[in-house]
């Protein structure tokens, strides 16, 4: 027990100090997490509204596929994106593999389920007297998609949220398109799992509590949008 009580002390030693390996990791990994999330919201809150509000052919098999996308692997859609951004693949001529905005396509993947997914329950959720009400007030189409999405505005704050969670803890996809690259790409998650093969535990430990406080924060931003909701 001794060796841990002594990583743990390294590690805060390390986080007060600003230590220059540690917050590199934590900035690429607050930076490839945002640039994931703002894609997730721009591409799945209108799928998600779609979702939610029409009705169309083949509406219950497209939503019981996006149901099952919330669980892929993310080492599965890592080989996905890696095949796609290898020189030999389609979209290799980008340059992106090996880079921050190469991790951010594989983890939008990851979180466009939940968004589309959370939207449309939001959406589905709302009381079914608005729609005709906006309707029979004049609204045009863009009114109607506003009201809507205001009045889902929690249930998106959770689906970011949730979004977010899942994407900054994850490290398949971190790993196999980014490449664990020192002061380039290595995030938390690919970091605390190199460092820890070393047997480096107290880098690991530091960056394992950056993680927790991100979550924390996560969580506790989710407990306050829910209590909304119910209100």
């Amino acid at each position: 027990m001794d060796y841990i009580l002594e990583a743990v002390m390294q590690a805060f030693r390390l986080l007060s100090s600003g230590d220059a390996e540690t917050f590199s990791a934590v900035w690429a990994t607050i930076c490839v997490s945002t640039m994931s999330v703002v894609l997730t919201l721009l591409v799945g809150v209108p799928l998600g509204f779609f979702l939610g509000y029409a009705d169309f052919p083949g509406k219950r098999p497209v939503r019981t596929l996006v149901d099952t996308l919330l669980s892929i692997p993310t080492v599965l859609i890592g080989l996905l994106v890696y095949a796609l951004l290898t020189r030999r693949g389609p979209l290799g001529g980008l340059g992106l593999l090996f880079t921050l905005p190469g991790i951010a396509i594989g983890q939008t993947i990851l979180g466009l389920p939940i968004v589309v997914a959370m939207t449309a329950t939001g959406v589905e959720a709302l009381d079914k007297r608005l729609n005709p009400t906006l309707l029979t007030l004049g609204a045009g189409p863009r009114q109607i998609l506003m009201t809507t999405l205001w009045e889902t505005r929690f249930s998106l704050g959770l689906a970011a949220m949730a979004a977010y969670g899942r994407i900054v803890s994850e490290v398949g996809i971190s790993m196999m398109v980014g490449g664990n690259i020192k002061w380039h790409t290595r995030t938390i998650t690919t970091a605390i799992a190199l460092e820890t093969g070393k047997g480096e535990f107290a880098l690991g430990i530091a960056l394992g509590l950056i993680l927790m406080l991100l979550a924390f924060a996560v969580n506790l931003a989710t407990v306050g949008l829910r209590k909304r909701v119910k209100r």
